[in-house]
């Protein structure tokens, strides 16, 4: 089992989500949008400048800065 930080999944690679670590209003915002643990996800596409991505989770299509990303825990 590989840990890496959401933003350094590569494009294609669906993962399940361990934790995240970020203060209390991110994380609620990242739970309203389905972003859980246990949840699975995917990236689907990157932006010309890598910022934003946009990630595959529960059928919905989500684009995340990468300082949001960076703090969520993913396993593949």
């Amino acid at each position: 089992m590989n840990f890496f930080a959401l933003n350094d999944l590569p494009l294609g690679i669906t993962a399940k989500i361990i934790d995240i670590n970020c203060n209390k209003n991110i994380q609620r915002r990242l739970l309203d949008l389905g972003i859980i643990e246990n949840s699975k996800i995917t990236p689907v596409y990157r932006s010309p400048f890598n910022d934003p991505t946009a990630y595959l989770i529960r059928g919905t299509l989500i684009a995340l800065r990468s300082d949001d990303s960076c703090k969520i825990i993913v396993e593949t």
